[in-house]
């Protein structure tokens, strides 16, 4: 999926934010000169052994809590899945990259509450090297995620491990 393409035809205000190569969502806001609380960190989440997979959306300064997750999703065992994972359900993306639309890629969306406080939400497109900025109105209207508080409040992380 091409996250300008996707937001083209859903007749969506963005902003593309070109920027320096950065591997993770951390380093991109730390390089867009924004808080990791309004930047979008996304993680391929492994359900109940590979049986499904979820996108999980947290603020860039968090981490997931695969804990607090499980009942949200009625107890599904949680695993972060590899990087050849996502690699595998994201062939348009660059190895790492992520969008926070899981709907185009046929996985269920969980979005952490804190980061929809802010009227806008940023996010890597499609590259290591494009952020991509909208309305969070507009990602809810589009996405129809699960909304829920999973981030690690007590564990702020620059990045998630993957196996």
């Amino acid at each position: 999926m091409n996250v300008r393409h996707f937001l083209d035809e859903a007749g969506v205000a963005f902003d593309v934010i070109p920027h320096r190569a950065t591997c993770d969502a951390q380093r991109m806001s730390k390089e867009l000169r924004l808080s990791g609380k309004h930047v979008a960190k996304t993680v391929l989440l492994r359900a109940d052994h590979g049986y499904r997979y979820l996108v999980a959306v947290v603020p860039a300064c968090r981490r997931v809590d695969l804990t607090r997750a499980s009942p949200v999703l009625g107890g599904s065992e949680l695993e972060i899945a590899s990087e050849s994972e996502l690699i595998e359900h994201c062939p348009d993306c660059d190895a790492g990259v992520l969008p926070p639309f899981g709907s185009q890629y046929g996985m269920r969306t969980l979005v952490d509450a804190d980061l929809l406080d802010d009227e806008w939400i940023v996010f890597e497109g499609n590259t290591h090297d494009e952020a991509i900025r909208m309305r969070t109105s507009d990602f809810r209207r589009l996405e129809c995620p699960l909304i829920a508080r999973f981030a690690d409040p007590s564990r702020p992380m620059a990045f998630e491990h993957r196996r």
